[in-house]
């Protein structure tokens, strides 16, 4: 057969797929965000029920997680609701009085200077006085309602939101506003239509790093003067020496944190899908 009558028969021929390359197995299990962390958590359990049998280490001073599972078993689930609804409330009453106070001063911090070098010092000097130590004060002069203890988690949950607020607000180009300023435009378009959108992921940024420290704040609070709520909980259990109670009261704390920071992400993924870094949209 010819050179001539070949040729076309190998033209016809298509190409054959390339094989792909083959991904090791570590890559692939850090392309999928939720297995490791839950097999790291696995394996920190497994190590932790097999220290506490080998060692024989009393419940009361560290118990195994299969202990901390029947803490849960010896309180009814009507005060385990109880308590964490107390906590919750608290949590996010707080957490909103931070956010609706937060706003209106990051927005005179981003557009006065002299506002700005007045007032910052002293939200710096607010937030370095510790509030455990302040929170006794707080209910002398408040109470034992929920008002000292949303104004406990409001002093703990502020200060990240200023700072992010502020930050952001003051991260828009300079071009931008002295477009707007140009156009005569008013004073609240330039921040709902100019400033607010360049300051969202920073004030995203803040919020979910507020609304854990909401959790500890209505925790702090409790432990000073509450009758409900899981900081309340925990502090009776240790003091009756019900570790296992104790450490089941922290996981649900931990869960509820975990829980409403993924609530906060989800709103801005759901309402603010451009803020988010491209890979997470």
């Amino acid at each position: 057969m010819s050179a001539e009558t070949t040729e076309p028969a190998r033209r016809a021929t298509p190409p054959q797929p390339e094989a792909l390359p083959r991904v090791p197995l570590g890559e692939r299990l850090i392309r999928m965000p939720a297995v490791l962390p839950l097999a790291t958590f696995a394996v920190i359990l497994l190590l932790w029920e097999g220290a506490t049998r080998a060692l024989a280490i009393p419940s009361f001073i560290l118990p195994a997680p299969t202990r901390i599972l029947g803490g849960f078993d010896a309180v009814d689930f009507s005060r385990w609701v109880e308590h964490v609804w107390a906590t919750l409330r608290v949590a996010l009453m707080g957490y909103v009085t931070a956010i609706l106070v937060s706003l209106p001063i990051a927005v005179g911090l981003a557009k006065s200077r002299m506002l700005s070098r007045a007032l910052y010092p002293l939200l710096v000097v607010i937030q370095s006085v510790p509030v455990v130590a302040v929170a006794p004060i707080i209910i002398v002069v408040l109470g034992t309602d929920d008002s000292p203890r949303v104004v406990i988690t409001f002093m703990i949950s502020f200060f990240p939101l200023v700072v992010s607020m502020t930050t952001g607000l003051m991260a828009t180009p300079p071009e931008l506003i002295e477009l707007s300023r140009s156009l005569r435009a008013p004073q609240h378009r330039e921040i709902s239509q100019i400033r607010l959108p360049y300051a969202t992921p920073y004030i995203f940024s803040g919020l979910k790093i507020s609304i854990t420290l909401a959790v500890i704040g209505a925790v702090v609070a409790e432990f000073v003067a509450a009758e409900k709520g899981i900081g309340y909980f925990i502090q009776f259990s240790t003091s009756m020496f019900k570790l296992p109670q104790a450490w089941a009261g922290l996981v649900l704390l931990v869960a509820m944190s975990l829980l409403l920071f993924q609530a906060v992400s989800l709103i801005q993924r759901l309402a603010f899908p451009w803020s988010l870094p491209k890979g997470d949209r």
